[in-house]
């Protein structure tokens, strides 16, 4: 008897670990909104994520050595042309493979002289793992998925809602993020 009944505990055990890692939906553990988010800029000023209701967002988790890093350029264009359909907020992080050893006095001076970013950039964060970025846990949380590498994108609609997440190889200026931030 206690056999069975020890079987039929862990098979409930698995079943719910594998309905948590299959699901790729919004987590209703969660709480709170994009909206509840106050976060420091490169250069210090607490920005509050409040301003950016009834607006698109582009969040991406960037390195400035990585294969991808030319995307910033994209990312400015992106910013320059479709400014009144999107907010780009960059996010750089350490997470892969050390691709953002800098500091953030580095990082905001390497992102203006060599892509002349003008979008707005964040402090240096950590994406995943133990230490990531609250905004991060929100963000896989409400989207199922996780940055796998730098460069990944997520969409947040007007209503603050999760719209999408494309992973570092599709481009900023890529036709299917152009088609979300546009609609």
């Amino acid at each position: 008897m206690v056999v069975k009944i020890i079987f039929a505990i862990s098979l409930m055990g698995l079943a719910s670990f594998l309905v948590g890692r299959l699901s790729k939906g919004e987590r209703s553990d969660v709480q709170g909104s994009i909206y509840d988010f106050k976060l420091k800029s490169l250069d210090g000023i607490e920005i509050d994520f409040s301003q950016f209701k009834g607006k698109n967002l582009l969040i991406v988790n960037t390195a400035s050595r990585c294969t991808y890093t030319p995307q910033l350029k994209d990312l400015e264009k992106l910013h320059e042309d479709f400014g009144d359909k999107v907010i780009v907020l960059g996010f750089p992080a350490n997470n892969f493979l050390w691709q953002e050893p800098g500091s953030n006095e580095e990082i905001a001076e390497f992102c203006k002289s060599n892509f002349g970013v003008k979008f707005l950039m964040f402090k240096k964060i950590s994406v995943k793992g133990k230490n990531k970025s609250p905004l991060f846990a929100w963000l896989e949380a409400k989207s199922g998925v996780s940055p796998n590498w730098n460069f990944c994108k997520y969409i947040i609609d007007k209503t603050g809602k999760v719209a999408g997440f494309y992973s570092a190889k599709v481009n900023p200026l890529d036709k299917q993020i152009i088609d979300k931030i546009s609609s």
